[in-house]
């Protein structure tokens, strides 16, 4: 079993920042692609930033220039740096790992996080 734990949501301010973390934990062999997603309220669940395990990002057009995906050292965590923050950023924000799991398995799974709320009051 495989858990995604998701933190750093809050409310803010127009312009303001926040960093989310996300920390894969269980029976890990290796984790391929981490990213962000985001649902706002009566819309549906948009990815926002994808890593791969080599560190290669890549970002929806309305956050580029804003936002910062990246990995911790252990390869196991994910963050989401979130700068010049607008009010069409609010939504809630989960985290997703496709992940090898330990042996004897080797399955290769795709696990989400239970979400955290960011709000950007304008």
């Amino acid at each position: 079993q495989v858990h995604l734990v998701e933190s750093g949501g809050g409310l803010v301010q127009t312009g303001g920042s926040l960093r989310l973390s996300c920390a894969a934990s269980g029976s890990i062999f290796s984790i391929n692609v981490m990213a962000w997603y985001r649902q706002a309220p009566g819309k549906q669940r948009e990815p926002v930033a994808v890593v791969s395990s080599g560190g290669g990002t890549n970002y929806t057009s309305s956050v580029k220039g804003r936002f910062t995906i990246s990995r911790g050292d252990d390869k196991n965590t994910v963050y989401l740096q979130m700068s010049s923050l607008k009010p069409e950023d609010t939504a809630v924000y989960y985290c997703s790992a496709n992940v090898v799991t330990a042996p004897p398995l080797l399955r290769v799974e795709s696990y989400w996080g239970q979400g955290t709320q960011v709000t950007v009051s304008s």
